[in-house]
């Protein structure tokens, strides 16, 4: 401050509190696909209402239908359970498996074109998404709409890419069907994700398997579906007042009140889509799982043991023994389960990243938290970049990373009867730095965690006691 020179009262303020790292959010998932409308930039949505808003509904997928000069009710084409655009159903399963704040990336719009989702436009939304700071999870709702093994697991190795030069993400990965298109056998689905994964970055990645039967149907604009009805297309739109009350309606409606028979096949219709319920890949409802479990336990706690909701069954019912196969590999590339138990509905049962050999980095709990605590930490640093690089300086930067720390243990994410045993944070000439790494400029603090692991094995020992009295 300026020397005193004129007389009278002058006031001081004092800071009373040391400088503080500030959590950042953990759960904040980054959907890149295909929408039907909408800014092509990243956006931050909080609804399935913000999304229709801002990029519109589902794509109109669905079969057309046929009636016969009898009555009979077909669809052109079996009603396929899987649509080709999955986003808009993949994030009804996020908000209702407890996500939250998101981010959307639209790639494009739906198109009729025969390649429909291509690894290009994922690519592009990926490189848009590397300069979004907040989000911390990554997933392609469309890739299995990718038939090319090669470009579809591609999409995944650049997205693990990413994590590792940032640091601060983490991708959420599906399985591709096997080669015969089935996705129904373990060893078909997780030999094709094993093989073409690749080996780099696998500590920022997770997979889990098999595809869930949801209870979805389909959303769609009736109008848009069309009725071949004996010879003559029409479309399918339910009319309260009859064809010569609204002469506009004579082409294009087919039901209307005073025809019981057409209101028959208008509901025929209706039931055959209704009763059709959607089969989509996990990955969204994961998302969603990671999410309620930081906001309600904290990042630490692993996201494994809870039901998913909106989940009649999954694809593939496994049990112990086609799980042994899938959490544990020679290659370490662990797929985490998805299994049905009695009583306790359809479970996440896997909790490992694909790193599934590191003694480091084989929970994914372990991961994020790290990630969680390098972004903390990193963020609460810069205010001191340009300060001097002394001991007044270094003080300050170890109490404010000690103190965030110790909030941790306290919350139970670290290990140890007491703190010091939990953590220790160093920085200091001859401690963490030489005289030239200060002649560099370099400010080197070194942190060390003893973050709590999940009790993925509980074993149970029981022995004969023999009588004593």
């Amino acid at each position: 401050m300026a020397p005193y020179q004129t007389p009278g009262v002058y006031i001081e303020e004092i800071p009373s509190f040391p400088p503080t790292v500030v959590q950042v959010a953990t759960a904040i998932p980054a959907f890149i696909g295909y929408t039907e409308g909408g800014p092509t930039e990243p956006k931050k949505i909080e609804s399935m209402v913000e999304y229709r808003d801002v990029f519109g509904g589902p794509a109109n997928e669905l079969p057309e239908f046929n009636i016969d000069s009898s009555g009979n009710v077909s669809s052109a084409e079996d009603i396929f359970a899987t649509p080709t655009y999955k986003m808009y159903y993949m994030l009804q399963m996020y908000f209702a498996n407890g996500g939250g704040t998101c981010y959307i990336i639209s790639v494009g719009n739906y198109t009729d074109e025969a390649t429909k989702v291509k690894k290009d436009d994922l690519i592009d939304g990926l490189h848009k998404l590397r300069k979004e700071d907040e989000p911390t999870l990554i997933l392609y709702p469309d890739a299995r709409s990718i038939d090319n093994v090669t470009d579809y697991h591609d999409l995944y190795i650049d997205a693990m890419k990413q994590c590792a030069d940032l640091g601060d993400r983490f991708t959420i990965c599906d399985l591709q069907p096997a080669a015969s298109g089935s996705i129904d056998k373990p060893g078909d689905a997780s030999s094709t994700f094993r093989d073409n994964i690749g080996t780099n970055n696998l500590k920022y990645g997770a997979a889990y398997y098999p595809d869930l039967h949801t209870s979805l149907t389909y959303e769609y604009p009736e109008d848009e579906i069309t009725v071949h009805n004996d010879g003559t297309d029409m479309k399918l739109r339910y009319s309260e007042a009859a064809i010569e009350d609204d002469p506009t309606k004579e082409d294009t409606s087919l039901f209307h009140a005073n025809n019981g028979a057409d209101r028959d096949k208008y509901y025929a219709i209706k039931d055959k889509i209704e009763r059709k319920k959607l089969v989509l890949p996990p990955s969204t409802a994961i998302a969603g799982v990671y999410a309620m479990v930081d906001g309600m336990r904290g990042v630490w706690k692993a996201p494994a043991n809870v039901s998913l909701n909106r989940v009649s069954k999954p694809m593939v019912l496994l049990d112990r023994d086609d799980q042994d196969g899938l959490n544990v590999a020679d290659n370490g590339k662990s797929i985490n389960a998805i299994r049905k138990f009695s009583g306790k509905g359809i479970m996440v049962w896997g909790g490992r990243t694909l790193d599934g050999n590191s003694k480091e980095w084989k929970y994914i709990s372990v991961r994020r938290f790290f990630n969680m605590v390098e972004e903390s930490t990193k963020k609460a640093s810069e205010r001191f970049i340009f300060e001097p690089n002394d001991a007044n300086t270094w003080v300050k930067v170890k109490s404010m990373i000690e103190n965030f720390l110790t909030i941790q243990w306290r919350a139970g994410a670290l290990m140890g009867a007491k703190a010091d045993d939990a953590f220790y944070v160093r920085v200091g000439l001859g401690e963490t730095m030489t005289q030239q790494h200060i002649l560099d400029g370099k400010m080197i603090v070194e942190i060390g965690m003893a973050v709590v692991r999940p009790a993925e094995f509980i074993i149970l020992r029981f022995s004969h006691k023999m009588i004593e009295s």
